[in-house]
């Protein structure tokens, strides 16, 4: 190893020299020097009880002369090491200078046949038919660590099948290791200690307390730590075989706080939506309700025409409909937090082209959980702040516009995905005006709309959001939009092209970050396509003077959500 730093410590991995961090849990050490050991009970981000054994392995100190307290060299001129008689668990060892451990040894080697032997001993061999079959541990571990057979004749302990611990959770008892990831999840993570061990040996059962259910806003994280097919999820059981799944990266547009997921669809269809580990956000975790959202995607609701009056068009025709509109005055414009950090620069720019009157964002809030929801119910309200759409924070009803139209200050109202007539506008006001609205789902706003643009969910087009952090974070297309609807961003782009005389306007997020990096300081050298996946803070400072308004803040703290996450896990 060269470059030492200061902070690190030196161990010693199968006799090689490694640095990492003081303290640093055996097994996160060996992963940081390329080599697995195999563990169950283990997560990074729960206590430790150690109770699976899987990840033994061997473990030297180097040794002092207790008198002189001088290192003992051995006859290589190297310390000597001493080594314990007994294997030891990486998962309850921690790092410190000069510890030794093997973890490919012939000891270490029978310890792991030993343990999955005898965890295999009540399993069902039925991985075919498991659920959990393509992302199972034990699956795996069986054929990287068993010992390829069993000396077992028994009948193996039957245990319960189909087991509801919840409304979202379903048991396979007898696929349970009893690795107690779940109960310590419940009780640690989402503070609903629910789930406990009853009955002894290889009776032990997993089960609610009596008169409780798992049915907390987090429950279905318990199964995504299931090392195998004991805890399923009931939404997505049986439904697809996960080798078959693919992953996109996106972020979970249910709050502000940002949650990061994988969209995991197969051939345009999205089966589940799974959490993405950002250890700055939210660690490994996500909300059940943010799990759902992608339903609303394939209904009878969606709005998949691009129309004027009504009447079916083009894209560029609808443009040039809206134009015309919005060259009359009058133009209120109605953004909305939901858009992602591109769409609403280019409503800024099509806001400014037409000289509005009026430029305001409908504000949702909700009650905050303290850990992934947060009371601001809007993903990007910090992006149309930094973009300049808005500079005061939004209201939930947009009673100054209704006595704009009544007074008939307002002639022209263009509304990006909110539906008006449920923040305190009436669908007859509306009949009043002109409006031009983009929207991905059927309204009483669209209804009465003049021009209608069809927009794409956050799962179907590429992006980005600032969550209450202030980080900047980026989504991608996991499935295609409906048949013939564009990409919000050329719609948008499009309109602004007609507007401000540009010659060729953006057809992806690639296209507006080369102009916003050069007109808003805060995002100077950044590029779309190298935002990292864990994203990157931007300084939300100058807002701090923004009051409290409707249950939300925007005091800029990068440390917000680090902070929630690290009480719930830290002394692990």
């Amino acid at each position: 190893m060269t470059g030492r730093d200061d902070n690190l410590i030196s161990v010693f991995i199968d006799e090689e020299e490694f640095l990492v961090p003081p303290g640093t849990n055996m097994v996160e050490a060996a992963r940081l020097a390329g080599k697995e050991i195999p563990h169950y009970c283990y997560h990074p981000k729960l206590s430790v009880t150690g109770n699976c054994r899987m990840c033994l392995m061997e473990l030297g100190m180097p040794l002092k002369d207790h008198s002189t307290g001088e290192p003992i060299i051995d006859r290589r001129g190297l310390q000597k090491i001493g080594w314990m008689p007994r294997p030891a668990i990486a998962c309850a060892t921690r790092a410190f200078p000069g510890i030794h451990i093997k973890t490919d040894s012939e000891l270490v080697r029978e310890c792991r046949n030993g343990v999955m032997e005898f965890l295999l001993v009540n399993h069902p061999l039925d991985c075919p038919i498991c659920d959990q079959a393509g992302e199972c541990s034990l699956q795996e571990y069986a054929a990287d660590y068993g010992r390829g057979y069993s000396r077992f004749v028994e009948n193996k302990n039957v245990k319960p099948k189909r087991t509801r611990l919840g409304p979202r959770v379903m048991l396979d008892d007898e696929r349970c290791i009893l690795c107690s990831r779940c109960i310590r999840f419940c009780k640690e993570i989402a503070k609903d200690d629910v789930l406990g061990f009853v009955d002894r040996g290889s009776y032990s059962t997993l089960t609610c307390f009596p008169g409780k259910d798992l049915q907390n806003n987090y429950s279905l994280n318990t199964v995504d730590i299931c090392p195998v097919g004991a805890l399923t999820s009931i939404d997505f059981r049986f439904k697809m075989r996960v080798w078959f799944l693919k992953e996109t990266p996106s972020i979970c547009a249910e709050s502000s706080v940002g949650v990061n997921t994988h969209i995991e669809s197969r051939e345009g269809k999205i089966y589940r939506i799974t959490p993405r580990r950002n250890d700055e956000v939210n660690d490994t975790w996500i909300p059940d309700s943010g799990r759902i959202l992608y339903k609303s995607i394939d209904t009878d609701e969606r709005l998949i025409h691009y129309t004027i009056d009504g009447s079916h068009t083009l894209v560029d025709g609808a443009a040039k409909e809206a134009a015309t509109l919005l060259r009359e005055g009058a133009v209120a414009v109605v953004g909305s937090g939901r858009a992602s950090v591109e769409e609403q620069y280019l409503l800024g720019k099509i806001a400014s082209a037409v000289k509005a009157i009026s430029v305001s964002l409908v504000s949702r809030t909700g009650d905050g959980d303290g850990l992934l929801v947060s009371a601001d119910r809007n993903p990007n309200v910090r992006g149309a702040l930094l973009t300049g759409l808005i500079t005061s924070l939004p209201h939930a009803n947009l009673g100054g516009l209704a006595s704009a139209i009544e007074s008939g200050e307002v002639r022209t109202i263009l509304s990006f995905g909110e539906d008006l007539t449920q923040c305190g506008v009436e669908k007859q006001l509306l009949e009043k005006v002109n409006v031009i609205y983009f929207g991905s789902h059927c309204n009483e706003t669209g209804e009465v709309a003049k021009v209608v643009f069809p927009t794409l969910t956050v799962f179907e087009k590429a992006g980005t959001f600032i969550n209450q952090q202030f980080r900047l974070q980026k989504f991608l297309p996991a499935v295609p939009g409906p048949q013939g609807v564009l990409p919000d961003i050329v719609s948008l782009g499009k309109l602004c092209s007609i507007l401000d005389g540009e010659a060729i306007p953006p057809t992806g997020p690639e296209g507006v970050w080369a102009e916003m990096n050069t007109e808003i300081p805060q995002f100077s050298a950044i590029d779309f396509e190298n935002i990292p996946i864990n994203g990157i803070l931007i300084d939300g400072s100058q807002w701090e003077h923004l009051p409290f308004i409707e249950g939300m803040s925007l005091h800029y703290d990068p440390d917000n959500n680090r902070q929630i996450m690290a009480e719930v896990t830290k002394s692990k």
